[in-house]
């Protein structure tokens, strides 16, 4: 069969100082398949100060490719190579934080946390939250108990 150099989207090289993965082949027929090589980078995909609304004159999303891209999207950052266990702290740290009425459209607000095991980030999500916040504290209660039931779940 010879030497493994490509499996499941890794490419991997072996060599005398050691094995090196890497996902740029993936990557790159990703971008080509949904037309994206074309994209310019950025550090920063969308400024934190812009609110995002309803676009009523927007057009319809297709939703095979869609789910398409974010498939590709989940299984590149599932696959990627986890070097976790070459860091020396194991201090599990989380992060919360809420927005109160973030949505213009139907006034919820929105949850973000995030969990690190040492410096590297293991786990985070940021989602509406499924009920209407009558105040900012009520809001970053409701991001809280999110973040605590994920540090359970870890």
């Amino acid at each position: 069969m010879g030497e493994l150099s490509f499996f499941f989207g890794l490419q991997v090289r072996q060599i005398e100082g050691g094995t090196f993965i890497n996902q740029a082949k993936y990557t790159k027929e990703m971008l080509k398949k949904f037309g994206m090589e074309s994209f310019s980078t950025v550090s920063t995909p969308m400024s934190p100060s812009i609110k995002l609304d309803k676009d009523e004159d927007g057009q319809s999303v297709d939703i095979i490719t869609y789910c398409g891209i974010i498939r590709s999207l989940l299984y590149l950052t599932a696959s990627r190579p986890d070097i976790l266990f070459a860091d020396s702290s194991f201090n599990l740290i989380s992060y919360a934080d809420a927005n109160y009425t973030g949505c213009k459209v139907d006034r919820k607000s929105t949850s973000g946390t995030c969990q690190f095991l040492g410096d590297r980030l293991v786990s985070c999500y940021r989602k509406k939250q499924t009920s209407i916040a009558t105040s900012m504290t009520e809001a970053e209660y409701l991001a809280i108990g999110s973040c605590c039931a994920q540090l359970l779940w870890i």
